[in-house]
């Protein structure tokens, strides 16, 4: 599983000019699953983008999470994420995640990190989506469920 964190002081998603989801100060987290990731692979992200301390303690350094500032999430699936551009001009999708098993580990994501007490909202499976978001600081974070040690 791929993440991309972006630390924003809101957030939101748009359907067909409906807006589906919003937040205020917290994260947007852009999640793309992969073939043969499952349940570990989600735990590890679900834990990671709740507690990756990048917020500014009152001293100023990164030192505080989502949960510390009672913050939110804005979890939005992207399976562009798993696209692999190492051959020619367009980028290869064969290592994204069937749509079935992609939408049930995104949700798991989802349901883990409110386990942890934070406020999640999400974008729509497989809908093209106009996502809004405001980038504080701007502080942008990679996450790859495979390259955790």
């Amino acid at each position: 599983m791929r993440a991309v964190w972006q630390r924003v002081s809101e957030a939101g998603v748009k359907v067909d000019g409906e807006e589906v989801a919003r937040i205020g100060r917290g994260a947007l987290v852009l999640l793309g699953v992969e073939r043969g990731d499952g349940e570990a692979d989600a735990r590890y992200l679900a834990e990671k983008i709740v507690s990756l301390r990048a917020f500014e303690d009152a001293e100023g350094r990164m030192n505080r999470s989502v949960a510390d500032i009672g913050g939110g999430l804005l979890l939005v699936s992207q399976f562009t994420l798993a696209g692999d551009c190492r051959k020619g001009r367009r980028p290869s999708f064969a290592g994204a995640a069937p749509p079935e098993e992609a939408e049930r580990l995104y949700l798991r994501v989802a349901e883990l990190a409110r386990g942890f007490g934070v406020p999640v909202a999400t974008g729509r499976f497989r809908a093209r989506m106009a996502v809004r978001l405001v980038n504080d600081g701007p502080v942008t974070l990679l996450l790859d469920s495979r390259r955790r040690f």
